[in-house]
């Protein structure tokens, strides 16, 4: 399912450069509307007329994984055992398992001293060691970057290559959108790239914190930022941005095939029809900074903005009326005030 994954799901997210609440780049979330989608296929494949989740009765990922199935399947049965089922602790789950012959990983058994979730995007870590959130976390916590402090002292420099939005070659070697997405993670793991220590608001109400890493993630993300730069028009960036939340918040609560999820989407992919290009992203120590970008389709007009005499048409004297119209508002607004000794 990984290049499903990618190519269906964290490709079509990062285009809208999807962020929740300013940091996550929402790497648990945007993998429940895939599971989801599986688990219904493979019901309808056996004739399953149920299907079942793990997730807890205080977390988002059993709203997530719901609405996916009733999504898909309005007349499916869900069985969520811990929300109904009298397991009363973590140990009490695994003698139920034992006893039926389920198999659990050995690792299972034992105090764990946090939670993890992973998938190719990114991995969380939540619970025990890291619930106070004025502690910092550990160092063991982290297992897809390494400290940015033990960073090379040398920064890594590389292109990205964008077709319509979607990144598709490191260095000019094409790459499946999994194994793009696995180089990224490879080079954002080697100069410890995409750590996050994060408090959020969790669906359900409560606020919760976790330990993120995102490596090849937030590479791709200042990139793809990078070639918009030069490729979308000023309106039409502004107007993704403002639109990102709402398209954030869709798919952080669950509401991936819903259809306001849809119509977005449809905004944003016509928005990327001209994101296409190359730019150079430098790493360093935690940092990714974008240092160079080129496009066939670039808006940047160097003669137009130059600070020195340019070859195109641009008269000095017009910024005086522009200024004014956008001014008028405010000169009107002062005058009453003064009117009324304000």
């Amino acid at each position: 399912m990984q290049e499903e994954f990618v190519r269906d799901f964290v490709f079509p997210m990062f285009r809208a450069n999807t962020v929740y609440e300013g940091q996550y780049l929402l790497g648990t979330s945007i993998a429940r509307p895939l599971i989801a989608k599986k688990q219904i296929e493979i019901a309808r494949k056996v004739g399953a007329d149920a299907v079942s989740h793990g997730a807890t009765g205080k977390g988002n990922d059993q709203v997530r994984f719901e609405i996916g199935y009733y999504a898909l399947e309005p007349d499916i049965r869900v069985i969520a055992p811990w929300r109904e089922w009298d397991f009363k602790s973590r140990e009490a789950l695994l003698d139920f398992a034992e006893k039926h012959q389920i198999q659990i990983t050995k690792d299972k058994r034992g105090d764990a001293p946090f939670s993890v979730d992973a998938n190719l995007l990114h991995s969380s870590s939540e619970g025990k060691v890291l619930e106070d959130p004025a502690v910092e976390a550990p160092e063991m916590v982290y297992q897809r970057t390494i400290a940015p402090e033990d960073a090379p002292d040398k920064a890594s420099v590389f292109t990205m290559d964008f077709e319509h939005g979607d990144p598709v070659a490191i260095d000019g070697e094409k790459l499946s959108p999994a194994k793009l997405l696995t180089k990224l993670n490879q080079l954002g793991h080697d100069n410890g790239v995409g750590r996050l220590d994060l408090v959020e608001n969790r669906f359900v109400g409560m606020k919760s914190r976790g330990v993120y890493e995102t490596p090849g993630g937030t590479i791709l993300l200042a990139a793809h930022r990078g070639i918009e730069s030069i490729t979308l028009d000023r309106g039409a960036m502004h107007l993704k941005d403002e639109l990102m939340p709402k398209y954030a918040s869709l798919v952080y609560n669950g509401f991936w095939f819903a259809p306001e999820r849809e119509m977005l989407q449809a905004a944003i992919d016509w928005s990327q029809k001209l994101v296409t290009g190359q730019v150079r992203v430098k790493l360093y120590k935690g940092n990714v900074t974008i240092i160079g970008r080129t496009s066939p389709y670039s808006l940047y007009d160097q003669d137009l903005v130059t600070f020195e005499e340019g070859k195109v048409a641009y008269d000095h004297r017009d910024a005086a009326g522009f200024i004014k119209l956008n001014a008028l508002r405010l000169r009107v607004a002062a005058k009453r005030d003064q009117r009324n000794g304000g």
